[in-house]
């Protein structure tokens, strides 16, 4: 579900981020660290993105997929590499509330393995339900009707006050009479 999400809309973050933990879960170690890359590189520099517009109840934070990045690595026996990715997560972290990262730099110095973060269970994209109305087709048209005329040799396509007007062309014939 995940890969048809991203193969949608290569731009979800929360979409890379929810997949990298799943692979995570699936020991796919190199997947869930080029997700979590992705997701990071789909922020765009931005601190955090807030979903709640498209229907999804979180907040998905830089310092979040950073520490992630940092799980992942762990995973992959790459201490160095993840003790970098938490040095720039606390950098990206709201000031005063490092506790979470300090921990996790302790971890890694004793090359403990972090539990990546992932989105809280329960919550789903839930689009509003004035979204999800639009998605309804709607036939504006009607339906077709095939009218055929009684008028012989008419082959005009097209609406009627357009028809070109010829002398003695609208009398039926004998037999469409009948």
């Amino acid at each position: 579900a995940f890969d048809k999400t991203v193969a949608k809309d290569n731009s979800l973050a929360v979409g890379f981020f929810q997949r990298g933990f799943v692979h995570l879960q699936l020991e796919m170690y190199e997947e869930a660290l080029s997700d979590y890359h992705m997701a990071f590189s789909h922020l765009r520099k931005n601190p955090f993105i807030d979903y709640k517009q498209l229907g999804l109840r979180h907040i998905l934070y830089a310092w979040e997929v950073l520490y992630s990045t940092a799980a992942a690595q762990c995973r992959l026996q790459q201490w160095q590499e993840a003790r970098v990715t938490l040095d720039k997560a606390v950098v990206w972290r709201p000031e005063g509330r490092t506790a979470i990262l300090d921990l996790a730099l302790e971890r890694v110095q004793d090359h403990l393995f972090l539990e990546p973060m992932q989105v809280p269970l329960g919550e789903f994209f839930r689009p509003r339900k004035k979204e999800v109305e639009q998605l309804d087709s709607k036939d504006f048209l009607g339906k077709p009707k095939v009218i055929s005329s009684i008028i012989p040799n008419d082959e005009y396509i097209g609406f009627e006050p357009l028809r070109p007007q010829k002398q003695g062309f609208y009398e039926p014939s004998a037999d469409a009479l009948r």
